[in-house]
């Protein structure tokens, strides 16, 4: 779950399935009971009918909580100065060689290139959003100039930041369809 939007979808199918649900948040959800063989059945199917999935192994929860991370840090915060290996390995405990290792031969992309996807994900947002101008977008999102920004937009989009933006309408992903 990377959205809002999904955070609701999810919250009606178990509602409708009768779970009463104690917390929900982007990749989490937290109920007040076991649930049988057949209600996890029934509620992994009715995920993957709305293109999500039951995650059910650990390996899988801990990519899960790796995107999600990622995504929040990026989204939310209003200056992303940070060191996300350190980041990662604060908020999971666990050494982020092993973390960078398990998203690689799971993903097929590293943790870093999966950041940037979301990094230009977001630089493309706040470029129709038409408020900020290359440079403070450039610091909010926590690249050390301009130029740097630039080469990585230009680098996954195939566009210059300007360029992007005459064309923006129809260039933007939704987070959960990045990768």
């Amino acid at each position: 779950m990377v959205c809002p939007r999904c955070i609701m979808a999810v919250r009606n199918i178990l509602v409708n399935r009768g779970v009463e649900i104690v917390h929900i948040q982007l990749g989490k959800v937290v109920i007040n009971r076991d649930l049988s063989k057949s209600e996890l059945d029934s509620i992994a199917e009715d995920l993957r009918s709305i293109g999500f999935e039951l995650l059910d192994d650990e390996q899988k929860r801990l990519i899960e909580q790796i995107k999600v991370i990622i995504i929040e840090q990026i989204q939310q915060s209003e200056n992303n100065h940070v060191v996300f290996s350190e980041l990662l390995t604060d908020r999971l405990h666990r050494d982020y060689s092993y973390l960078s290792k398990l998203f690689s031969s799971t993903e097929g992309i590293t943790i870093e290139q999966y950041t940037i996807l979301q990094k230009v994900e977001k630089v493309k947002e706040l470029l129709s959003y038409d408020q900020l101008n290359l440079s403070e977008i450039a610091f909010r999102m926590g690249y050390s100039s301009v130029a740097h920004l630039s080469s990585q937009f230009k680098k996954v989009t195939g566009l210059t930041p300007s360029q992007f933006k005459t064309q923006s309408s129809d260039l933007r992903k939704p987070l959960d369809d990045i990768l």
